[in-house]
């Protein structure tokens, strides 16, 4: 289409930029890609051109050369589809590594991991060997894993041997006779979305097929319907199209009666829609909060023009709380008003985007593409197996498979993490068809073996049994081979550390050295192919440690062929005929780490990956989880598909799921759900301009992650001849961003500099509706994928280096914005603050599922992280105080309120202590408890139930969890909100650093029992002020009490009013309490009698202290020795 005709191609990004490497790197000698084959001591010999005629070291065995070779008349760039797809194999059996001052290098791996990989996509699959003399290398491979032989003679030769040989004569070693370069399975010309046909008179055509164009409804030729097939091709305007009941022909004379419709001739349907909530839920809510705030007015003005005079002080301290309360309430409640509900309609959005038409007869999918990011750190906090039953689900989400790229980022450089990806890589191979055929869900393999429902209910193929039971058993081989890992790499290390001690002392004696020198050898880490692992080892060294390692980029699942790849009964041990055995392209990532660098903790490893992607699949859409978060509803992306190519969706930045956990225990005691937060805050957000970025179960729009505004059809509207939208240049859509100031902004890789516009036009929403004005027209994304090229994955290594991001934007308005420990609120934030929307998108089966800590201490760490960096929010320039008139007013509160919520805290503890002040000194808050203030607080209070009903009805929460939510937030907000008050103003002041870890995702030690951390009572200073609050509180309630009542004139009121108070704050503690106790049984019934026991001598030993006077008992000179009952 004409459309395309402006959008550069993958081979000319590849091409400008790698002719601008050598200029962009800093201090280096340039980006040249050099292959090498390692030596059995774990060496690698890598050297150019020239060098090799300065090395005497250097065998036939070694094949080394670089990939930047210019392209003169004498080596012009091949076309061939056998080079190409030699070139992708050879790239996604090679290990590459790089970074600061230092070349980039392509190690050649033939084995990846121990066990025996066979899909034919992955790093390191089995082949033949090649022919040609003294060569050890693998044939090439075609989709299926069978050999290429590019010659009819059938010689096998590897892509080393190949290249050689079509450059020295282009002869084939084994008949002597030309290659026919570009005969061999030439890519089909997919540019306008048609599908090739044989050329008329090319071959014997089908009777059926030639009657669905030649007959009419009389069943006569038709010469007005045979339309002229010059091109061969089914396209616009060029061939008559069946209706769908006369596909074979067989009309029985009664012809057809019309033809398929293209998408824009079909009535236009919406992707999503909006469902207001009931009125007679909404509007009664928000009648209430303006009854209780106008009530709260009027309550705070009584408060302060009615002090107590008798304990000014305690009046004081509640009025100073009472005030600030109020203020963060309606920071709260009020972006509540405007809370909505979505809906998507999947069977739309395939009708748009995967039907068959005239222009696409195969349906070949026409959705935008997708880069799935998942992160870690420590493969010892973060265990392997849950890492890879992660990527597993993604592997076998339901979306094209060409359209999908997983990567991961490995922030540890850990061989253990390394080797566990490969081996869930090579499980999918089985996993992946079998969940395609069978419908399976959820996807994350330990999770659907671990269903305690009916596997068979609504499966209805025959093998079903049988398939299942053949992949748990596979499954349950993958575990163990995932849980001995850290043993097989030790004991492979061990070996190979010993070989090179012996081969070392061997040397030694020849040499003539003293043989009782003790014979010093690194304790390497070695990879499967015995190899150093470039990455941290056991035991850390110089190079090689977690902070200080280079940056390393494996293609573990190369990209799959554009057209559908089925599986056959022989090949498996599943019969997997008629299913799609392609898997999507899957990268590891460790980016390169020195001493002396800022690396910006997991922000800064999320632009690693944004940068790497751009390179690599440049998906328009990005897919950010945690290594715990799986996905549970396979059709995830497509439910988040529908907001983004919809009507408006241009200007919609991401797409947040809400974060659904399993394994909490059934009460929630701690309340990790967060059900209040999800289901009810970021519903109402949705409303106005968007829920906040929750660092996790987020689709991204690559182009807003880029630090530009929304697009404005009406500022720049670039149109061809047919009236299509066409790209636009990074200047179009930021007019201070000069061409020459690319650099400055997003680093000197002119690959990713012209991969933006790209992937904007490809996440453009399509223009089959007149309202949408900034579109993209239907087809744009049919073209096939290019073949991966060694340019390209040294490009990608090139930009996860240490020093990429010096003196750039990446990090300050780029990608994931540096600077606080929640750097998810702030990247939110910022692009809320230019414009743009985002969309909650609640599905029916939840989107995604997770892990949560469930021990208390766990928790309050958590929550304490978020506090502070919402404290460091306050204090900078993310500060909703200082944001732009293009955020909204309730938006803007509620961002405020991300950064003013753990200042209550203070406020809240001083609160706590009210009543236990106020019982043992004998005073109130209030003079005397009078009608005014007892029927403004009952106003209030009902005010407060309705409103938590109402909200609960709207939101679809249930009341308990609304209570258990209540109760942590007092738990969090005398404990980690408080902490988190102190060391943000520690940073801020004084610039102490707080640095956080991990929270674990590992689970108690009793396997027996699944909530075995929820008993665990592990000390913390966070635990101190709760307990000091219940205790006092306990306490004071026990002084008071026995006060009262060997009082003469007992103040029963003042007492009932306190009391009241304190167990308010006692019933918030609670879930606390049940924390600290542990295990029920296994806390001795001897410290609850202890503990009343001083609780007892302690209120006794304060009535001692501070006797009652009554002047009545004082005369009579009984004081306190009467007893009397209200």
């Amino acid at each position: 289409m004409a459309s395309h005709t402006n959008q550069p191609s993958k081979k000319a990004i590849r091409n400008s930029g790698g002719s601008n490497n050598s200029q962009g790197a800093k201090n280096s000698g340039g980006n040249n890609v050099k292959f090498a084959r390692r030596t059995s001591s774990g060496r690698y010999v890598s050297l150019s051109r020239e060098d090799l005629d300065m090395s005497g070291e250097l065998t036939g065995d070694y094949l080394n050369y670089t990939v930047h070779i210019p392209p003169t008349p004498d080596n012009q760039p091949m076309e061939s589809s056998v080079a190409a797809k030699a070139e992708e194999q050879y790239v996604s059996n090679s290990l590459f590594t790089g970074g600061f001052n230092s070349v980039t290098r392509a190690h050649l791996m033939d084995k990846v991991i121990d066990s025996e990989v066979t899909h034919p996509q992955m790093a390191g699959a089995k082949g033949s060997s090649c022919s040609m003399p003294a060569c050890d290398g693998k044939v090439m491979k075609d989709e299926r894993g069978n050999n290429v032989t590019p010659c009819e003679c059938r010689f096998k030769i590897c892509r080393d041997c190949y290249m050689d040989a079509l450059k020295e004569k282009g002869l084939c070693p084994g008949c002597k006779e030309p290659y026919k370069v570009g005969d061999y399975d030439d890519e089909q010309d997919y540019s306008n979305g048609a599908l090739q046909l044989p050329a008329p008179g090319g071959g014997k055509r089908d009777a059926n097929s030639m009657s669905m164009t030649t007959r009419n409804q009389g069943g006569d030729f038709d010469p007005n319907k045979w339309l002229f097939e010059s091109k061969g091709t089914y396209g616009y305007g060029n061939a008559y199209w069946p209706p769908q009941d006369d596909v074979y022909g067989d009309d029985g004379g009664e012809g057809a009666h019309g033809g398929m419709l293209e998408s824009n001739d079909k009535p236009w349907k919406p992707l999503s829609r909006v469902t207001p909530i009931p009125a007679a839920i909404i509007s009664p809510y928000r009648l209430l909060i303006v009854i209780r705030l106008v009530v709260l007015g009027f309550f705070l003005h009584w408060r302060v023009m009615h002090p107590n005079e008798d304990a000014i002080w305690l009046w004081l301290m509640s009025v100073v709380c009472e005030i600030w309360f109020a203020f963060s309430w309606i920071l709260d409640q009020v972006p509540k008003l405007c809370p909505v509900n979505r809906s998507t309609d999947l069977e739309v959005l395939q009708e748009k985007f995967e039907m068959p038409s005239p222009s696409n007869p195969t349906g070949r999918s026409d959705l935008p593409g997708v880069d799935l990011f998942v992160s870690t750190a420590d493969p010892e906090k973060e265990p392997p197996l849950v890492t890879a039953n992660t990527i597993l689900s993604i592997l076998a989400v339901d979306y094209p498979v060409e359209k999908i790229s997983c990567y991961i980022s490995d922030d540890g450089g850990a061989l253990l993490t390394f080797e566990a990806m490969a081996e869930a890589a090579s499980f999918a191979d089985l996993w992946v068809p079998f969940c395609r055929k069978h419908n399976i869900e959820p996807r994350n393999p330990d999770t659907y073996f671990s269903l305690k429902v009916d596997p068979t209910k609504n499966k209805s193929r025959p093998d079903f049994v049988k398939d299942r039971r053949k992949i748990k058993r596979e499954y349950d081989e993958f575990k163990v081979r995932i849980n001995g890992l850290p043993d097989s790499i030790r004991r492979r290390s061990d070996a190979f550390n010993t070989r090179e001690e012996v081969k070392m002392l061997k040397h030694l004696r020849e040499s003539g050295g003293d043989p009782l020198e003790r014979v010093k050898v690194q304790k390497a880490t070695w990879m499967a192919d015995g190899t150093h692992w470039p990455g941290t080892w056991a035991v850390p060294a110089s190079e090689h440690s977690k902070g200080d390692h280079a940056g390393i980029l494996q293609v573990m699942l190369k990209p799959p062929s554009h057209d559908p790849l089925m599986g056959n009964a022989e090949d498996k041990i599943i019969d997997f005929s008629d299913v799609d055995i392609r898997l999507p392209m899957f990268v590891y990532m460790s980016r390169e780490k020195r001493p002396g660098y800022d690396h910006n903790k997991k922000a800064g490893a999320m632009n690693a990956l944004v940068r790497c992607s751009a390179i690599l699949s440049n998906g328009p859409f990005i897919l950010n989880l945690d290594c715990d978060h799986y996905i549970y509803n396979c059709k995830a992306i497509r439910e988040g598909m529908c907001f983004m190519m919809d009507r408006g969706g241009e200007s919609i930045c991401y797409i947040q799921f809400p974060q659904r956990f399993e394994g909490i225990d059934p009460s929630d005691r701690y309340a990790n759900h967060n059900t209040v937060f999800f289901d009810g805050n970021m519903r109402a957000l949705d409303g106005i301009q968007g829920p906040v970025y929750v660092g996790t179960g987020c689709m991204f729009r690559r182009f807003a992650l880029y630090g530009f505004d929304p697009p404005n059809p009406e500022k720049y509207d670039k149109k061809n001849d047919q009236g299509e939208t066409q790209p636009l240049t990074t200047s179009d859509f930021d007019p201070d961003l000069d061409v020459n100031l690319l650099p400055k902004r997003f680093g000197n890789s002119t690959m990713l500099a012209e991969s933006i516009p790209v992937a904007e036009f490809q996440g453009r929403p399509l223009a089959d509706h007149p309202a949408v004005k900034f579109g993209r027209p239907p087809g744009a994304l049919r073209i096939p994928r290019e073949p991966l090229e060694a340019a390209s994955v040294a490009e990608a290594v090139s930009v996860i280096s240490c020093w990429y991001e010096d003196k750039t934007e990446w990090g300050e308005r780029v990608g994931w914005i540096y600077g606080s420990v929640t750097e998810d609120v702030v990247t939110g934030y910022r692009m809320h603050n230019r414009g743009w929307h985002s969309i909650y998108c609640i599905t029916k089966r939840d989107a995604f599922h997770g892990s949560a800590p469930i021990n208390l201490t766990d928790r309050l760490h958590q929550v304490l992280r978020w506090a502070t960096g919402s404290v460091e929010i306050f204090f900078s320039q993310n500060n909703a105080f200082l944001a732009t008139r293009k955020l909204k007013i309730l938006q803007r509160l509620a961002y405020i309120n991300v950064g003013v919520y753990p200042f209550t805290s203070i406020f809240l503890l001083v609160y706590c202590f009210l009543p236990a002040l106020s019982l043992i000194s004998g005073q109130f808050i209030v003079r005397n408890l009078n009608v005014t203030f007892l029927i403004y607080l009952f106003i209030i209070t009902i005010c407060l139930i309705l409103l938590a009903i109402l909200e609960v009805k709207w939101s679809g929460i249930g009341l308990e969890e609304w209570w258990r939510n209540e109760q942590f937030w007092l738990i969090s907000g005398t404990s980690s909100h408080l902490a988190a008050v102190l060391q943000g103003l520690l940073k801020v002041m004084a610039g102490i650093e707080i640095s956080f870890t991990l929270t674990s995702k590992s689970s108690g030690e009793d396997n027996d029992d699944i909530y075995a951390d929820l008993y665990l009572v592990k000390w913390t200073s966070l635990m101190i002020p709760p307990i000091v609050i219940a205790m006092v509180n306990i306490i004071a309630m026990v002084i008071a009490l026995a006060r009262t009542i060997y009082s003469s004139v007992p103040q029963w009121s003042k007492f009932i009013g306190g009391a009241f108070f304190s167990f308010w704050v006692l019933a918030h503690l609670y879930p606390f309490a049940k924390g600290l106790m542990g295990r029920r049984g296994k806390t001795p019934t001897i410290v609850f009698v202890w503990s009343g026991l001083i609780a007892i001598i302690l209120s006794l030993l304060w009535v001692a202290i501070n006797p009652p006077t009554g002047g009545a008992a004082q005369a009579d000179g009984v004081a306190g020795s009467t007893f009397q009952f209200p």
